[in-house]
């Protein structure tokens, strides 16, 4: 989701000091291995204040040290962004998916009110970009009011290995709504919406991945700024479901509150799960909290059963 912060990877290389948990300063992080290296696609630019019109990445051999990968795109490569009339526009939570030798950035475009948001889309030929435009809107949301309506905010892309289809998870926060779409093969176009049910708690920020052949779809519950921010999970034999509702799995503790769009990956080296979150460290007073928001890593485990066990969020 959108919201303002800072970021304080302004060197090529981090601070040793933030060797722990917190890795960084950020939000709204998606995450993914690309060969060795652990990279992290969050909200906002490197180096400085987030202004809220670019996307940076940043990757790390041993989650201590990360090195920045320079912009990936600016919001005045967007030809269409000013199509809808609004004073302002914002960038955040993006996603990244790589097919055909292509990589493609998905991200959330606002402003959602008065008009709605908006999904685009931008291909390169390396992770790092630079990533071109595809053009158009992928998706543009609904306005919503007496929570109906859909927000188009919160890609995420999944190309499943049995099937090779690729699908697109996308909505959430006031409406409350996840909509799954599959994409063409081109990976810039819609090919069909898939009529899915509502998740049990479901606010935002989904993310999908498969272990031994079941499929998790995992997002965020409650407000982003107030201490039930948290993240749950369904599991269903499809990407598509139906979903079996199993819980929540990452919630707030008596130091680390709010954690939430997360992202799943797993260590080629080790064979070990991740989760890639991001969350309020110390807040000062109650809710809503102010402040910056913090990218953690923290390990994942399954039960022998594939459930996913309660994550301990460390330092």
């Amino acid at each position: 989701m959108l919201r303002a912060f800072g970021l304080v990877l302004a060197a090529a290389i981090v601070s040793p000091a933030l060797a722990d948990n917190p890795q960084f300063q950020g939000a709204d992080p998606h995450a993914m291995y690309i060969g060795k290296e652990l990279w992290v696609f969050p909200t906002g630019g490197p180096g400085g204040s987030w202004v809220a019109d670019r996307f940076g990445a940043f990757s790390s051999t041993d989650r201590k040290h990360w090195k920045s990968r320079g912009e990936l795109i600016r919001r005045e490569n967007i030809r269409w962004i000013g199509d809808d009339g609004a004073r302002e526009h914002f960038l955040w939570a993006p996603a990244v998916a790589t097919r055909n030798g292509k990589w493609y950035l998905y991200y959330s475009v606002g402003p959602q009110n008065p008009t709605p948001s908006r999904i685009g889309v931008a291909v390169a030929s390396r992770p790092e970009g630079p990533f071109v435009d595809s053009g158009k809107p992928l998706l543009t949301g609904e306005l919503v009011k007496d929570g109906r309506g859909f927000e188009a905010i919160d890609p995420m892309t999944f190309v499943d290995r049995k099937s090779g289809k690729a699908y697109l998870y996308a909505g959430g926060s006031a409406g409350a709504k996840l909509r799954v779409f599959q994409l063409k093969p081109d990976m810039i176009n819609i090919d069909r919406e898939i009529p899915v049910a509502q998740p049990p708690q479901f606010t935002e920020g989904a993310f999908m991945h498969e272990r031994g052949g079941t499929y998790y779809l995992s997002y965020s519950h409650g407000r982003w700024n107030g201490p039930d921010y948290s993240v749950h999970y369904a599991t269903a034999k499809t990407p598509v479901g139906p979903w079996r509702y199993r819980g929540a799995i990452l919630t707030s503790d008596a130091v680390h509150k709010g954690p939430g769009h997360h992202s799943f990956v797993r260590d080629p080296k080790t064979g070990q799960w991740l989760i890639v979150y991001h969350r309020w460290e110390r807040p000062a007073g109650a809710a809503p909290f102010t402040g910056e928001r913090q990218v953690a890593v923290d390990r994942l485990r399954y039960a022998k059963d594939g459930t996913i066990l309660p994550v301990r969020m460390t330092d």
